[in-house]
Formats: C-alpha cells, sequence, structure tokens
C-alpha cells in the first residue's frame, strides 16, 4: 500500500491548486503580523481597556505566544476549506478525468485503494497544519519574542507563565491536526458521490457551516444533539489554555482547567474519521464505477 499512497502524494503535489492553500496561510499570516508589529499598540490598548485600571501587566504583551494564538482564532475557521481543496477531489476528481476505472484495474482492492488515498489526504492536511504551526508560531516568536501569555476570556483573564505555554501549543496543534482530518474524512466520503470537484467541495462547507450553526445556537431543541456534532468540537483546542487556580487563585502551573472535555472531543472526531472512512469504503466497494 505504501506503494499507492506515494502515487496518490505525487498526484496531490503536482496539482496548482495544493500549493494556493500553504500560499493562501503564508499571505494571510503575514498580513496578519505586517499590521501587528506596525501598530500592535493599538490592538494591545484595545485589549488591555476594560482592565486597565484593575491590574497591571508587566512585560511583552504582544509577543510571539498571543500572535499565534490570535491568528489560530481566525484561520482555523477557513482551513477546512483549504482541506476540502484536497479531500474533497480524491476520488470525484479521478471520476472527472476518466482515470477511476483505469485504477481500479490495477492489481489491488478497492479498500486498499481508498485507503491509501485517504492516508495521502491526511498526510497534506498535516502538512498543512506543521506550515500553519511554523509561520503562526516559530515565525511570530522570532518576530515579536517571547514571554507571559495574557488571554481575554469572555467573563474571566488568563494569565499564563512563559515556561508553561510550550506544551500547550504542541497540544493545541495536535489536536487542530485531528479536527482537520475529521473535515478531511467528510469530503473525501462526499467525493464518492460525485464526478465533479466542485460539488464535494460546496458540500463539505456547506455541511460545516450548517453544523456549525447549530452546535451555536442556544436552543433547548437542539442540546441534544450538540454533543455529537463534529463542528461542536472543532475549537476544543482553547481548552489548553485554560488554567486551573487554587483555592486562593493562585494558577496551577501545567494544569487544564477541562482536560475531560478536550478527552470527549478527541474520541467525538475519531469516532466520525472511522465513520466516514468505513462509510466511504461501504459505499465504494458497491459503487458501480462507469468513468
Amino acid at each position: 500500500m505504501w506503494t499507492i499512497i506515494q502515487i496518490e502524494l505525487f498526484k496531490i503535489f503536482r496539482r496548482p491548486r495544493t500549493y494556493i492553500a500553504f500560499g493562501a496561510i503564508a499571505a494571510l499570516i503575514g498580513i496578519i503580523q505586517f499590521g501587528l508589529k506596525l501598530d500592535g499598540k493599538s490592538y494591545t490598548d484595545f485589549l488591555m481597556k476594560d482592565i486597565g485600571g484593575s491590574m497591571e501587566i508587566e512585560g511583552n504583551v504582544l509577543n510571539g505566544y498571543l500572535i499565534c494564538y490570535i491568528m489560530l482564532q481566525l484561520l482555523l475557521v477557513h482551513v477546512p476549506l483549504l482541506v476540502a481543496l484536497i479531500a474533497a477531489d480524491m476520488i470525484s476528481g479521478e471520476a472527472n478525468m476518466g482515470t477511476l476505472r483505469l485504477l481500479l484495474s490495477k492489481p489491488y482492492s478497492r479498500t486498499e485503494l481508498l485507503l491509501a488515498k485517504f492516508f495521502a489526504a491526511t498526510v497534506y492536511t498535516l502538512m498543512l497544519l506543521v506550515w500553519l504551526a511554523f509561520l503562526a508560531l516559530f515565525v511570530s516568536m522570532w518576530i515579536f519574542g517571547v514571554g507571559d501569555m495574557f488571554l481575554m476570556k469572555s467573563n474571566y483573564v488568563v494569565l499564563l507563565n512563559e515556561a508553561d505555554v510550550f506544551w500547550r501549543y504542541t497540544g493545541a496543534f495536535c489536536f487542530a491536526a485531528l479536527a482537520m482530518v475529521t473535515v478531511a474524512a467528510l469530503g473525501f466520503f462526499l467525493s464518492i458521490f460525485s464526478e465533479n470537484s466542485i460539488g464535494p467541495i460546496v458540500a463539505t462547507m456547506s455541511i460545516i457551516v450548517f453544523f456549525t450553526i447549530l452546535s451555536t445556537l442556544n436552543i433547548p431543541v437542539f442540546n441534544i444533539i450538540k454533543p455529537y456534532l463534529f463542528t461542536t468540537h472543532l475549537n476544543s483546542w482553547k481548552e489548553f489554555f485554560d488554567i486551573k487556580v487554587s483555592d486562593t487563585n493562585d494558577a496551577i502551573i501545567g494544569s487544564i482547567q477541562n482536560p475531560q472535555r478536550i478527552i470527549n472531543s478527541v474520541f467525538v472526531l475519531i469516532l466520525h474519521i472511522v465513520g466516514f472512512v468505513g462509510a466511504s469504503i461501504w459505499v465504494f466497494n458497491k459503487k458501480d464505477v462507469l468513468s
């Protein structure tokens, strides 16, 4: 199967559209970094205006750690589209070019072909997240420096010690990778039903938008299904940046306030990946391939 995966990776990185995602991420991150470097003080003043008189923060508030958090909040909303550009094209693209029947004539099963294509899409997704991590975190650390990380939540403030931040980003990016692989699995599943790539790409994003709206609506009738929607768990990477406090309100270094939420989200996302890939294999093995 490794040979098939190599071939599929070659196909992915031969397409110009593959590099659109990497270029788009680089451009967006560069613009944000340039803007904050040029006029970061205005953003810092806006961030601190509500608590300026109640507490004093020493050191560089607008450091690389905070910049990365800001960019993750902005970009991880749009990365699913970039993932869908490739994942939703894995089968439908072959059907569109008329090469799917030729692939199935090779001496390996349909299941092996599907798994190889999904693993190749997963590698692309992980490389996209590594590229995002390099630019958003490491380049920001180089440009803005490091320090304690100051976060404004909806109704409280989180202050993380500099030595207690990097491992949280490691966990956050690993979780984000799992979330994006879930999106890739959805797009991959939808690509089986179409002979044109546009349909699965649009359908993937439409499903994500629809389920995201359901996940955010505070309506009792939807609260029953919210925990089972994968979109409810896509942003659980933020849980890595909530810290427990002692009875004296001192931060407990190395702690996460709600680790069970992360575990639950990981479990739900893995179930969706297995479900989407399993459904893809089942449907494709019964499908009459005419193109």
